[in-house]
């Protein structure tokens, strides 16, 4: 990531030129934004690597980075409960910070419903705050449904759902459809055949 050439970062300041069209301003400012949310996934990946393979990672780290250590535990827990293959680009650490202490299948569906509708953290945490109140956000012809299954089920799900290019939610709904239809079927068939 390379911040705009008009714009000199220091560690203690950024300098800009006199005359700097607004339009370069605005990109500037995204530009840094940016890259500061994207420093926050790489000191979790770090800290996770750390914790792997180095002994004392915490006090090195907080030495390393001049950040507090529940600043760190907090970037490392993110990261962990979402992996890199579930993140999304579009979204903030922020948005992603919303949703990881729900199980990945609620996260893949709550993450990709964000993306695609360019939902602010803010409006992603009313949603779930309206699903945890009741499901008072959900349109009347919708239910939600929650399953618990072993991690190696989920994992085998998400490879098929990758496999038809579409998300574990819609995977679901797809091969749940499929399920029904032939149950739906073969119920016909016997009511006619007596």
């Amino acid at each position: 990531m390379v911040l705009d050439q008009s714009a000199r970062p220091r560690r203690s300041g950024l300098e800009l030129p006199p005359r700097l069209p607004f339009e370069t301003w605005q990109r500037i400012g995204r530009q840094i934004s940016l890259i500061s949310d994207c420093s926050r996934w790489w000191l979790g990946d770090w800290l996770i690597y750390g914790e792997r393979h180095y002994p004392n990672r915490y006090r090195m780290a907080i030495e390393a980075t001049s950040l507090d250590y529940q600043t760190l535990k907090n970037y490392a827990w993110i990261a962990r409960r979402i992996p890199r293959s579930r993140r999304r680009d579009q979204l903030s650490l922020q948005h992603h910070a919303e949703v990881a202490a729900l199980p990945p299948s609620e996260q893949e569906h709550w993450l990709q419903q964000a993306a695609e509708l360019g939902w602010t953290r803010r409006e992603l945490r009313k949603r779930l705050r309206g699903i945890r109140n009741g499901g008072e956000d959900k349109k009347p012809d919708e239910a939600t449904v929650r399953i618990d299954v072993i991690a190696e089920r989920q994992r085998r799900w998400q490879e098929a759902a990758e496999a038809m290019e579409l998300s574990l939610a819609e995977w679901i709904v797809v091969i749940l459809d499929q399920a029904a239809g032939q149950v739906a079927g073969a119920v016909a068939k016997n009511d006619e055949e007596a």
